[in-house]
């Protein structure tokens, strides 16, 4: 879905537990249980799949201050799995839009601070030429894009963790159906879902 003259598909993508929890009990940085599901062969081959066909990610300020204080050099890194250096290139180049009222400026290449709410962003890069747009586990932008209906496509790895409280990622509002499109067990035990939302 990345023709010029196609519709710009809108990704989200995140990493739930089985209890469609985000963040743990300990707060919204409790996601050490993430970690050993994140860092698969197979997990990390979902992630340069998915962010494959896209030129535009969008993200929240936490996670854009995380990402950019680990990601860039990751690129350079000898060390470094492949897939992960690839994934840094592939961040490294993309047009990074970060939803923020505190941020004034943002010092990664290719990177701004959108001075609009994610809905009208989303619907303005939509008209704009470029491949697919991600967006990068940020919870709060994925919450307002899917209440307006301008998610796509849902990239869920699912972790198999009952980790018993902490914040959702899914909140009440309009009902959607989703229909599968990919499935991949990790080594893990965690689950790559791919679904398409089916209408609208």
């Amino acid at each position: 879905m990345t023709g010029q003259n196609t519709r710009r598909t809108v990704t989200a993508n995140i990493t739930l537990s089985l209890d469609g929890r985000i963040s743990g009990p300990g707060g919204e940085y409790d996601m050490g249980w993430i970690v050993p599901h994140a860092t698969t062969s197979k997990s990390r081959d979902h992630m340069v799949s998915v962010t494959g066909t896209a030129t535009t990610a969008l993200l929240g300020r936490k996670n854009y201050e995380g990402f950019a204080g680990f990601w860039p050099a990751v690129a350079d890194d000898e060390n470094a799995d492949p897939r992960d250096r690839e994934f840094s290139r592939w961040l490294n180049a993309a047009e990074k839009v970060v939803f923020s009222s505190t941020l004034k400026e943002a010092a990664w290449d290719n990177a701004r601070i959108s001075d609009t709410d994610p809905v009208t962003t989303v619907k303005r890069l939509r008209e704009e030429k470029g491949g697919d747009i991600i967006v990068l586990a940020s919870t709060s932008v994925i919450h307002s894009l899917l209440q307006a209906g301008e998610v796509d496509r849902l990239s869920i790895t699912l972790c198999p963790e009952l980790v018993g409280g902490g914040a959702r990622l899914f909140t009440d509002g309009p009902s959607a159906s989703w229909s599968l499109t990919s499935s991949d067990v990790t080594e893990s035990g965690a689950i790559c879902l791919l679904y398409d939302r089916i209408g609208g």
